[in-house]
């Protein structure tokens, strides 16, 4: 069975139910792990509990010890139940070896197998025992920002369930320039930022805790806005929208400009103390 990423959401509570695994694939290794780890909490129940049923499994280790998958899917918890098995770096030379121990699985009494690699054609014999296994799973991820649902997701994980549409749009737009690893890392930041404050997550926050610089060319097209340099400020927009950057990119950075220079001059010990 093939699964697009954008119904990951839509099926992850059931997803191993009657199944014996899944393969998530993609060129983006810290994206597929993102997947792997939300899909293995997901089989395994409530956070506390996961790493009790949960074994990790290298696909290097397995050229030495090739009945470490079987014996690892079989093996009965001291834990009661549901398991699950990761394998990561897989590729097509443990495509036999895979098919082999997802041969005769027993869903629901054996380990819920999860196996991750890199990119895969469409001919690989991995990706073809996946999809076309009436009980595997296969989920492509592209090379793609992640979407609005996908980063309320990761905010719900960081402990953030709750945004504005304008925090949410903010955090797409970073989405657009900087990588899934990047992201993670920004939305652990603004959760910390947030820790113990209630109400929904704002623009401000993400204001606050963004990097301070996303592309070439951003500060120069925000000082030519705040200094009436019309000319200057026409060419930099189009080398901008060459490079690709988002027009929500520029806004925010020049909101992070104005209220910077709106601070300085509104603090009471003078603009170089503020800037200071």
């Amino acid at each position: 069975m093939k699964l697009k990423a954008g119904e990951l959401e839509r099926h992850l509570d059931g997803l191993a139910a009657g199944r014996a695994g899944m393969l998530i694939f993609g060129p983006d290794a810290i994206a597929v792990g993102q997947i792997r780890d939300r899909i293995a909490l997901a089989v395994t129940g409530p956070e506390g509990e996961a790493e009790m049923r949960l074994t990790r499994l290298d696909a290097a280790a397995l050229r030495s010890d090739p009945a470490a998958l079987q014996d690892a899917m079989r093996a009965q918890g001291f834990f009661p139940g549901p398991r699950a098995v990761l394998l990561d770096g897989a590729g097509d030379g443990l495509a036999g070896l895979i098919a082999g121990a997802l041969d005769g699985a027993r869903p629901g009494e054996d380990g819920f197998l999860i196996v991750c690699a890199g990119v895969l054609a469409a001919r690989s014999r991995l990706r073809k025992l996946f999809e076309a296994g009436a009980n595997l799973v296969a989920l492509q991820l592209f090379d793609d920002p992640p979407g609005p649902r996908q980063i309320a997701a990761m905010l719900a994980e960081a402990g953030l369930p709750a945004a504005d549409q304008d925090a949410l749009q903010a955090l797409a737009a970073f989405a657009a320039e900087i990588d899934t690893g990047s992201l993670a890392r920004l939305i652990d930041k603004i959760a910390l930022y947030r820790a113990d404050r209630p109400g929904p997550l704002r623009l401000s926050d993400v204001l606050d805790c963004a990097p301070q610089n996303l592309e070439a060319g951003l500060d120069e097209a925000v000082a030519a806005a705040a200094e009436g340099r019309i000319d200057a400020l026409a060419r930099q927009l189009s080398r901008l929208k060459a490079q690709g950057v988002a027009p929500t990119s520029i806004c925010i950075a020049a909101a992070r400009h104005f209220r910077i220079l709106h601070a300085a001059a509104c603090d009471p010990a003078g603009a170089e103390a503020a800037l200071g």
